[in-house]
Formats: C-alpha cells, structure tokens, sequence
C-alpha cells in the first residue's frame, strides 16, 4: 500500500508539473504570436502608407554635367558616397596654390529643374509674377540673395552682419514658401567678386596693386573687386549659399563669377602674384566653380549654375580676360551655365557668321541664335553643363533712336525660338524691374 501511495503521489506530481510546463509553453506562444502581429501590422504600415514629404519638384530633363540626378530625392544625403570625378585636367599650378579640392564627406543625388525662369530682383511685383507663372511656360524665379552692394535676404552671416550691408529686402523662407505652393522653383543669385564693401573693410581680400592698395575699375561703376584667388573670398560665398538652401532655396546662381573689365581710377594694374608662377584667371574662377560644385551640389544635391558674359561664348580672348573660358569652364561639373546673351550689348556693327549687324538690338532672333551657334562646338560636348541663356526682356533705349527697339512679347518670344532652333529649351528673362508682359513664352509653341 505504501508503494503504491508513493507511486500515485509520484503520478499527480508529474500530471501537475505537465499541465504547468503546458501552461508556460501555451503563454509564451500567445505572446509570440502578438508580438509577431504587431511587427507585421507596423511593416504593412510602413510600406502601403504614401510619404507626406514628397519633392516638389521632378526632374525633367537629364543633364550633361558629371553629377547624378534623381527625380525623387530632395537634400536627404544617402551613406554611400560615389566617387567624385572631374573632367578638368589637373593644374600644377592650382595644385599649388590652393591644394586639392575639398574632400567630399556628405552625398546627395542631384535634383535639378528644366528652367524656364524670369529674374524677380528682391521678390519684385511679386503677385503679377505668379499669375504669369499659373498661365505660361514661366516655372522659375531667379531672386537675389546678395547685390554688389550688399545682402537682401535675412542672412545670420556673421561676416556680413559685421559689415553692416545686411538690408533685408523679403523673408527668405516665406518667400520660398509662396513660390513652391504655387509650384515655383527658386534660384537665389548671389554676386560673387564685385562687392566694394567687402573689399573696402577687408583689403586683404581685395584686389589690389603691387603694393596692396585696393584698386577700383571703371567700367565697374569705380568700384572694387574682392579678389577671385583667394579661397578665403570662395569660403563666404559658399556659406551664404548654403544658409540660402537651408532657408528653402531649390538652386544657386553665382553672377560676376569673373574678374572686372578695364582700367583702373589710379592706372595701376592689378597684381595676383608673379607672372608664369600663378594659375591663369580662368584657372582661378574654375577653381572656384569645382569648388562650390563638390561643397553645394555633391553635398546638398542642389544645383549650381554660374552667369557668363555673352562675348565669351564667341571670343575665347575676351572670356579668358573675364577668367571664363567657355571650353573649359563648363567642364568645372556645375549644373548649368547662363550666358547673357542680350542683344542690346553687342557693339553696332557685330559682326555674327558672316553678316554685319549695323545695330544688333533690333535682331533678337538672329543675335541670340549665332551667338549660341558660335559656342556650340564647346558646350556640346560630353559632360559640358547644362546651357541657359538670360535673354533680354527689356528696352535699351540708352542707344539712342534707331539703334534699339521694343521689347514686347513677340520680340522675347523670337529669343526662346532662337534658343530651342539651337538646340537647346532652357532660359531666363532679364528685366531689372522684374516686369514682363502677358504671354505663354513657348517660343516655337507660341
């Protein structure tokens, strides 16, 4: 009897120590599977839900610069960080002076727009601007973030706080605001190597004399130039640039990329060091092309495009004393390139495959046309940027009577067909007032 007490106890104790191994195994499966529904639910979320930070802006185009472009990345920067290539041949000279090129430590794919723009000032006549934008080809406004004489937008550069020419012209971000709600891309113009107050409180950036003196020129309105060599001078620029695009700017636009033109008020000559022992002007200005290209667009995958003279296009001679060489200059990898191809600023007498223009202002299509026609053999090669013209949107009545003409719809019209007959789409009209008048500006398509 006592065996078998011992067997039935033996017993109860291993049905007892079953039902709550069972248990603990039953708890532990409703707990995996709750957990595995929730990870599935989340999952499911993640993939079906639409993202609520889409980019406003596609690409439209492909663009023949080095870099990569990507329809749906905004400034996001991804971990994988390609190679960067130049198409510049290495300069000893630049190497040199300046040391390689900056290091790329942050990548974002590049996301660009086929502009078809018109230039705004400071946010000027703005409600008129959008509407022509709602009912034409118009789908970008050039805005200027820092004039000759000083910044327009609400900068907190301390560089520029200090000099005291910060006049704020508009809210930056509002601005940006207004235009991508109504599906506007925004180019910031920043004036790069023509600023007097820079230069003037900071002679050591300055172009200056053989003996340091800061030099004025006079076809610049007697005013200085900092100097295009110094990195310290590309450094500033740079930082404006960036504060710009993190305040909503879709592109940035450098102008007077270049050195000044003519003689200076004392008839001194400008000196950048010993002749044959530095990097040419257009060396110079490339370097700083390159060098905003790796620090803007590689990084911040916003574009990058530089305003030309016109003549440089057509006269390599003219270009390399403005420092922009127009076969080399658009191999820098920056977006685009905008030459100013206004009629109005050709010399009566221009003389454009062939035919003499006794007064070039009243030959839009013709003007526009050949000048681009006469680059065309440069900026049609492989890896060239993207190629912009500003075109002329206002009357130059300053040549006096019979030299110019009025600039009315047809007139720009005839500009943008001359532009796409060359082979090219995009554009930007110029017109200091920012004032433009009623049309769809298709050019060909009217």
């Amino acid at each position: 009897m006592m065996n078998n007490n011992i067997y039935n106890d033996f017993n109860n104790k291993k049905r007892n120590y079953l039902r709550i191994i069972q248990r603990v195994f039953l708890s532990l499966a409703v707990i995996a599977a709750t957990l595995a529904f929730v990870f599935l639910g989340s999952f499911l979320g993640r993939v079906t839900s639409k993202p609520s930070d889409e980019p406003i802006f596609r690409v439209t185009s492909t663009t023949s610069s080095s870099e990569t472009t990507a329809p749906e990345t905004t400034t996001q920067a991804t971990t994988t960080i390609p190679a960067v290539s130049e198409l510049l041949a290495s300069d000893a000279l630049s190497d040199e002076l300046w040391g390689p090129l900056p290091e790329v430590t942050q990548y974002t794919p590049l996301t660009r727009n086929n502009v078809h723009g018109i230039y705004i000032g400071t946010a000027q006549n703005l409600d008129a601007n959008i509407e022509l934008a709602n009912n034409s080809e118009i789908n970008s406004f050039v805005i200027d973030l820092k004039e000759s004489y000083g910044i327009c937008f609400n900068t907190t550069n301390e560089l520029a706080n200090s000099l005291g020419y910060v006049d704020v012209q508009y809210d930056l971000q509002d601005f940006c605001q207004e235009c991508h709600d109504n599906g506007i891309w925004v180019i910031g113009r920043i004036v790069c190597f023509k600023d007097s107050t820079l230069a003037s409180a900071r002679p050591d950036l300055a172009i200056c004399d053989v003996t340091d003196t800061p030099l004025l020129f006079y076809n610049e309105g007697s005013e200085a130039f900092i100097n295009p060599y110094n990195p310290e001078n590309w450094d500033y620029l740079i930082d404006l640039a960036i504060e710009a695009i993190e305040m909503g700017v879709d592109e940035i636009q450098f102008d007077y990329v270049r050195f000044p033109t003519g003689g200076t008020t004392t008839g001194a000559s400008p000196y950048y060091g010993i002749e044959g022992e530095v990097p040419s002007r257009s060396a110079a200005i490339n370097r700083f092309l390159q060098t905003a290209r790796r620090e803007i667009q590689y990084t911040y995958g916003v574009p990058v495009s530089g305003d030309v003279f016109g003549i440089a296009v057509s006269s390599r001679l003219d270009g390399n004393i403005l420092g922009q060489d127009w076969p080399t200059i658009g191999l820098t990898g920056v977006d685009s390139l905008c030459p100013m191809i206004y009629p109005s600023h050709y010399a009566l007498g221009t003389i454009l495959n062939g035919t003499t223009y006794p007064t070039p202002d009243t030959a839009p299509y013709d003007i526009v046309y050949y000048a681009l026609m006469a680059g065309s053999t440069y900026h049609n090669q492989a890896g060239y940027s993207v190629v912009r013209p500003y075109l002329q949107a206002f009357d130059a009545s300053y040549l006096g009577a019979g030299n110019y003409m009025t600039y009315d719809y047809n007139a720009i019209n005839s500009e943008i067909r001359a532009v796409q007959d060359a082979g090219l789409d995009e554009f930007i009209l110029w017109n200091q007032r920012a004032e433009y008048p009623t049309g769809n500006y298709g050019g060909n398509a009217g």
